[in-house]
């Protein structure tokens, strides 16, 4: 279908400050990502807090600016240009964890769905008005007309994540940038927000990155995924390839922790022991290597992505069947 994202060799470090406003420590949140997204393809960003997902998403809205690499969106390299930005902008939508800060609690729900079409001088009142009710009805809040007169604190978490969706939804953008959108939310609620998603994915073609730290939700409903550690992706390729069949230790270890607690799984052996994060400060060579119970020699050394199956790249130098 072709790619809609290209995303080359992004490096973006920020400096930790100590005491007195001396520096001490760099934090590389992204270190040499590439990764792209196909036309209507969701992309699934997962690894533990801190591994550099959101940050991703904030450098290829230019939120933040990158230290080095490029952003392709549509063939288009993304740059500081005014026009590129608004390109970049109007194409891709972002939607937050919390719902509750992304929006202004003192708009009306209909204030907010409509911003973008503002910013972007897209349509009069009217033709605005109409827009908002139809995203409004797209995403199940319903009564449109009754909900676009409602506060934020009138709602629901639920239905404050359909009012960021469709707010995201408003000027129809063809990549959607979905930041744990539904960590936040009651477990019940979660599979209808998913599947909503889902439908609004596959009726309309949108392309989603889908950042998580939860491969249960990952794996219902991204296609392919790239595992985030310390601001390097270990792993990456088609979902089930990559859950089903890991080749990288750390993305055992995430797939281990998820297993549900069960009188069967209770005392259950894990499949691998890692040890506990060091310090801010990452090695030479493999920086998961100081957790990491296959280390060898060579782990000194970075490693390279490497292809351990159909579309399923790895960087480990230990050959884990």
């Amino acid at each position: 279908m072709g790619k809609i994202l290209r995303v080359e060799h992004l490096k973006k470090h920020f400096i930790k400050k100590g005491m007195f406003g001396k520096q001490s420590d760099t934090v590389r949140a992204t270190d040499d990502i590439s990764f792209s997204v196909e036309k209507g393809e969701v992309f699934v960003l997962a690894g533990e807090s801190g591994s550099g997902k959101s940050t991703i998403a904030k450098l290829i809205l230019r939120s933040i600016q990158p230290d080095s690499g490029k952003i392709f969106f549509e063939n288009q390299e993304i740059d500081n240009n005014p026009k590129n930005l608004q390109k970049i902008r109007m194409g891709c939508q972002m939607i937050h964890q919390d719902p509750y800060d992304s929006i202004n609690p003192r708009m009306k729900i209909g204030d907010i769905v409509s911003e973008p079409l503002e910013v972007h001088n897209i349509g009069d009142k009217n033709e605005r008005r109409k827009r908002v009710i139809e995203v409004l009805h797209e995403v199940k809040l319903e009564p449109a007309e009754e909900i676009m007169k409602k506060y934020p604190h009138m709602l629901s978490g639920g239905q404050r994540q359909r009012v960021v969706l469709a707010r995201a939804l408003s000027i129809k953008p063809k990549v959607i940038l979905a930041d744990e959108p539904v960590s936040m939310l009651d477990v019940s609620i979660r599979a209808e927000m998913l599947e909503l998603m889902h439908e609004l994915q596959r009726k309309y073609g949108i392309s989603f990155i889908y950042i998580t730290h939860d491969l249960a939700t990952a794996r219902y409903f991204g296609q392919r995924i790239g595992i985030l550690y310390l601001g390097k992706i270990v792993e990456i390729g088609p979902i089930d390839q990559v859950l089903l069949n890991p080749k990288h230790p750390y993305t055992q270890a995430l797939i281990d922790a998820i297993s549900e607690p069960s009188p069967d799984n209770l005392h259950k052996e894990k499949v691998i022991r890692i040890n506990e994060p060091s310090e801010i400060d990452i090695l030479q060579g493999c920086r998961f290597r100081n957790r990491c119970p296959y280390v060898i020699d060579k782990c000194e050394s970075e490693p390279d992505l490497e292809k351990v199956g159909d579309e399923h790249f790895s960087a480990c130098h230990v050959k884990i069947n």
